[in-house]
């Protein structure tokens, strides 16, 4: 790849799962990588990868007061960043009746907060340079829901309309902002990477059980591939009109789909309700 083509990327949360699998892609593609990790010892991994292009920076994206500071020196050392993927976050698996506000607070600080905050960082860098690409890692959850992942979900959707609006703030500025929508991928998202509130009311075992059992079960069997998912990131940033919001995953689409049909069939079928409520200013 060729200087011209190589660009700086900032992806949060690179240690593991899908943040490490788009920072593999873009270094494997030529490009520079920041990549913020929140242990020291996952920090040396992450430079390991490409000593001279990978530039692990040690940031929690829920310290929002260190954001600033903390970008500023990354750019200083790999360069001004072209592309920032919005990847950090976490599962929360709870309905919401059983789930505490702290649990709803730390949902959102890591989904909603921290993304912004680290949006907040670039915005004056990539509007003054008139370029800059802004990739919000969201989820089909953003778009779909589930029981017993409420939170999460309502962390996803808040995420996807800030991008969608955003995109319509920064697009004269040559500014592009896409809400990335993966599936089920092959990492611990489900696993290890969740937080789960403990069961406590009978009368949810019927959604929650099998949900939950299935959930375990699934994963590191989930379809989707993560290596692949990188290489659509890469052709995202690529496009010269990228979208302002891409599913991955044929589970995704599937889900969508469904979803897109139930809306319009409800619609139409409260259609009249729904234009009963305009003045009705006819003499």
């Amino acid at each position: 790849m060729n200087d011209q083509a190589s660009k700086t990327f900032l992806i949060t949360g690179v240690s593991s799962g899908l943040g490490r699998a788009f920072a593999e892609g873009a270094l494997d593609a030529g490009h520079r990588v920041i990549g913020t990790v929140r242990r020291a010892e996952d920090a040396e991994a992450f430079r390991a990868l490409a000593p001279e292009r990978a530039h692990p920076l040690l940031l929690d994206v829920t310290d929002y007061a260190d954001i600033p500071g903390a970008v500023a020196g990354a750019e200083k050392q790999a360069g001004v960043i072209d592309v920032l993927v919005n990847n950090a976050g976490y599962g929360h698996e709870g309905v919401l009746e059983e789930s505490s506000m702290d649990d709803l607070q730390r949902q959102f600080a890591a989904n909603v907060f921290g993304p912004v905050a680290m949006i907040q960082a670039v915005l004056p860098g990539m509007r003054a340079r008139r370029r800059g690409h802004i990739v919000n890692v969201t989820s089909m959850g953003g778009f779909i829901t589930m029981p017993g992942i409420t939170f999460y979900c309502g962390s996803k959707f808040a995420l996807e309309g800030i991008s969608e609006a955003l995109g319509k703030e920064v697009a004269s500025f040559g500014i592009h902002v896409t809400a990335l929508a993966p599936g089920q991928f092959r990492t611990d998202w489900a696993g290890r990477s969740m937080d789960r509130t403990p069961r406590s009311i009978a009368d949810y075992d019927e959604v929650m059980d099998p949900i939950r059992a299935a959930r375990q079960a699934k994963s590191g069997n989930q379809p989707g591939d993560p290596a692949k998912a990188a290489q659509a990131l890469l052709s995202l940033v690529a496009a010269e009109n990228p979208p302002s919001r891409l599913f991955l995953g044929e589970d995704a689409l599937g889900l969508v789909d469904q979803k897109l049909d139930s809306v319009k069939k409800e619609r139409e079928q409260w259609d009249a309700l729904s234009r009963s409520t305009s003045f009705n200013d006819c003499a």
